[in-house]
């Protein structure tokens, strides 16, 4: 098995066209483009099916990273894994999170321990007739796999956190679909978000072993009991195949980063953060270890789909003015940055099968210094 030390930079933007703090990284030598694996991002869209701020930042990395590898944009695309979650409510700061990998002869002398790995691996282009249903579970869970290996990591309990992007249903897509004599799992286009994401999330429960194979197309949305504790999915137009990127710790790694996680029961479970901090040896707001500092916090959040939370109803699923994921994302990424110390952390809305119903999975990468 090959070792890799994986690197972890967060850095803030302007807007979702600003790419000037990766350039400036870049030209600093901070950040090789050569080894830039995946990047993560928060915009400050509306995080639906109109938001094109999530299209607009990939084309202007893209482009922006073309010349630095000799490359097209489209051929950077190709080759960097990009995911773009839209929806910055509240404190929620946008940034993006760069993830680097390169390759090294041998461990460092007294290196002991798991450290921060990364793999990545797509599906093929789904028909628009497989969203939501068995074929997008079954493939995700393939590529699951292919991500744990590209990682190095053989053991599921290492894996803290698995980021998919996932496609969306258009009214194009839904008549493509008609024509061949075929129907979607929905017609709705913002209903089709959820039923993407939660079939991704189901295909890592199914790579994971968090749950069987058996899962029909009726369980989608339904079987709430259903779900995996590490997965984080994102729906968007700009893509028609599920792009899957793993974190987790493997002794194959030399990195200087860790990665933890924990489950939010609900969207105030400030004891699941504080435990998910703490796995990294990291306390609430600047309390941590010695030599360990916080890099980034990853989480999904969703307004509890029985209408209440801890006994007391809430209001999200019933506002015809505001997405329920909007409140959701403020809500959560309230309660985080306030245990973290900081907004930029990076909080998606929508977490069907992702973490129990109205709750959702909690990452913390830390770095590890001398």
């Amino acid at each position: 098995m090959r070792t890799t030390s994986v690197g972890v930079i967060k850095i803030v933007t302007k807007g979702p066209g600003d790419v000037s703090g990766l350039m400036a990284m870049i030209g600093a030598g901070a950040i090789d483009p050569r080894e830039i694996l995946a990047i993560l991002g928060k915009t400050e869209g509306n995080g639906g099916v109109n938001d094109f701020t999530r299209e607009y930042a990939v084309a202007a990395l893209c482009t922006a990273l073309a010349p630095q590898l000799s490359l097209s944009p489209e051929e950077v695309e190709q080759r960097i894994a990009f995911v773009m979650s839209g929806g910055t409510e509240g404190v929620l700061s946008p940034h993006i999170t760069v993830f680097t990998r390169r390759e090294v002869e041998r461990p460092p002398a007294g290196l002991s321990g798991k450290r921060l790995s990364i793999g990545m691996a797509h599906t093929r282009d789904f028909l628009p007739e497989e969203l939501g249903r068995a074929a997008q579970i079954a493939e995700t869970a393939a590529a699951v796999k292919a991500a744990m290996a590209d990682a190095g990591i053989t053991d599921p309990a290492d894996v803290h956190f698995v980021q998919i992007k996932c496609p969306l249903l258009t009214s194009d897509r839904v008549e493509a679909a008609s024509v061949r004599g075929n129907k979607t799992a929905t017609t709705s286009a913002y209903g089709s978000m959820a039923y993407s994401r939660g079939a991704s999330a189901l295909g890592v429960a199914v790579a994971l072993g968090e749950t069987g194979s058996d899962i029909s197309d009726g369980d989608v949305l339904r079987r709430y009991d259903l779900f995996s504790k590490v997965a984080s999915t994102s729906a968007g137009i700009e893509l028609m195949h599920n792009v899957v990127i793993v974190l987790g710790n493997s002794a194959a790694s030399v990195s200087e980063f860790e990665i933890g996680h924990a489950v939010m029961s609900d969207a105030i479970d400030a004891a699941a953060v504080t435990s998910a901090l703490q796995s990294v040896g990291l306390g609430v707001g600047p309390q941590a270890e010695a030599g360990r500092e916080l890099v980034n916090i990853f989480a999904k959040a969703e307004a509890s789909p029985d209408g209440s939370v801890r006994g007391f109803r809430h209001t999200m699923l019933e506002d015809t003015d505001i997405s329920s994921t909007r409140h959701a994302r403020a809500a959560v990424g309230g309660l985080i940055a306030g245990l973290a110390g900081t907004g930029a952390v990076y909080v998606s809305g929508g977490a069907e099968h992702q973490g129990p119903a109205g709750g959702g999975p909690v990452a913390v990468i830390a770095r590890l210094s001398d």
